[in-house]
């Protein structure tokens, strides 16, 4: 009787929470909204600064090139295996990698919205200010372009489990494992050329625990199951059986694998850059330590001996002459000898980004090789070869007009 009893209350008492469970979910219980997590933030963070300005780049396009649907058995699914937004993901990685000091992202994936609307804004300011109307500034261009997609989803890779049962009662424990593989490339929009391309690859696990209960109990210590035999008319008691199962499954969310496996190649694809010699990492400045005075331990002279200093004193009165250097200051503003371009790497060859008039004011940091990079302030910025630039304005200094 106590254990029909025992066993009548935990019936009871899982019943309870299922209907508890389920009463909420019909009820709408809502959960509050959480910020996705970059599970890589050690990385980002640890990720050194470039040696030169950030690095201007655009995406265009990130897209699902696995073509597969979502598993679901017996049913014809419409729905995509992975996510179809993959490139906000890939924007903002790029946004956020070491500490936002890598890359300056431009918006191409709505392009046609974005000329629009600059196109309305020219308008109506042409028709409400005329020929005297403010232009807008020019948009910035990306000297890089990155590239790829989810290049593969593969499921059912691998699955297994474990069970056990004493007395018939134990635990059972079921996986299976998934693979998502990412593809990423960096193209220089100056010459086309891949610098660097990278794939990543992430498993995705899921995950499946139950237990369960099986007990089957004489009838003359427990529960009896009453049989009536017609032909008799007489009754007979039989074992009963007692059976419980409970479980629960977790997968793992494929959208926030995708997520962390683009932020994964982010991290490579810079790394990758630095052995290929696309890009360098920022040295880090050298700690001079400062050597440890020793203060030496004062002893009390002899009479005989501070004599003899003070008749030394008395007969040569020497006074030591001390030369100061004096530093140079560094010159950290310029102006323009004469018309120049700015271009966007060392070399003479490469693209030209703006062209500024003489006098203009500019902001310099020296480079190797005679070249300087500069900023005129407004958002035009460049390198220029040392010749073409004085410390003083010169006398007929042009207005600052700049032309792309």
């Amino acid at each position: 009787m106590k254990r029909l009893i025992l066993l009548s209350s935990i019936i009871l008492m899982l019943s309870g929470c299922a209907v508890t469970q389920k009463t909420g979910q019909m009820v709408g219980i809502e959960h509050e909204p959480k910020v996705a997590e970059n599970k890589l933030q050690k990385e980002f963070d640890l990720i050194p600064p470039p040696s030169g300005p950030k690095l201007s780049v655009a995406v265009y396009n990130f897209a699902d090139k696995t073509g597969q649907r979502k598993p679901t058995p017996g049913v014809a699914s419409f729905s995509t295996a992975v996510t179809q937004g993959a490139d906000v993901f890939l924007i903002k990685a790029l946004q956020d990698v070491g500490n936002g000091r890598w890359f300056d992202v431009v918006e191409r994936g709505n392009i046609d919205a974005l000329t629009k609307e600059r196109l309305i804004i020219k308008q109506m300011r042409e028709a409400y200010e005329g020929k005297d109307a403010k232009p807008l500034m020019p948009m910035q261009f990306a000297g890089i372009i990155f590239e790829g997609g989810i290049i593969g989803y593969d499921t059912g890779l691998e699955s297994g489990g474990a069970a056990y049962r004493f007395l018939g009662i134990g635990p059972q424990t079921q996986y299976s494992k998934d693979i998502v593989t990412v593809s990423l490339r960096a193209i220089s929009v100056n010459t086309g050329k891949i610098l660097a391309a990278v794939t990543v690859t992430k498993i995705i696990y899921s995950t499946a625990d139950s237990v369960a209960i099986l007990k089957s109990i004489d009838p003359g210590k427990g529960i009896m199951n009453q049989v009536f035999d017609g032909t008799t008319g007489s009754t007979s008691a039989t074992a009963g059986l007692f059976e419980f199962e409970s479980g629960l499954t977790i997968n793992e969310a494929s959208t926030l694998a995708v997520k962390t496996t683009i932020e994964a190649a982010v991290v490579e694809m810079i790394r990758e850059g630095e052995r290929k010699g696309v890009w360098e990492f920022r040295k880090p400045t050298p700690v001079v330590q400062q050597p440890t005075v020793v203060q030496p331990v004062a002893v009390a002279p002899k009479v005989e001996e501070v004599k003899k200093e003070e008749i030394k004193k008395e007969e040569v009165k020497v006074e030591p002459k001390v030369e100061v250097k004096k530093e140079e200051p560094k010159n950290t503003t310029q102006y323009l000898a004469d018309t120049a371009y700015l271009y966007a790497e060392t070399n003479e060859k490469s693209q030209r980004r703006w062209q500024l008039l003489k006098g203009v004011k500019l902001e310099v940091i020296p480079y190797p090789d005679g070249w300087y990079f500069v900023d005129d302030g407004q958002g035009h910025k460049g390198y220029v070869k040392s010749s073409s630039l004085v410390v003083s304005p010169p006398e007929k200094s042009g207005p600052e007009v700049k032309k792309q």
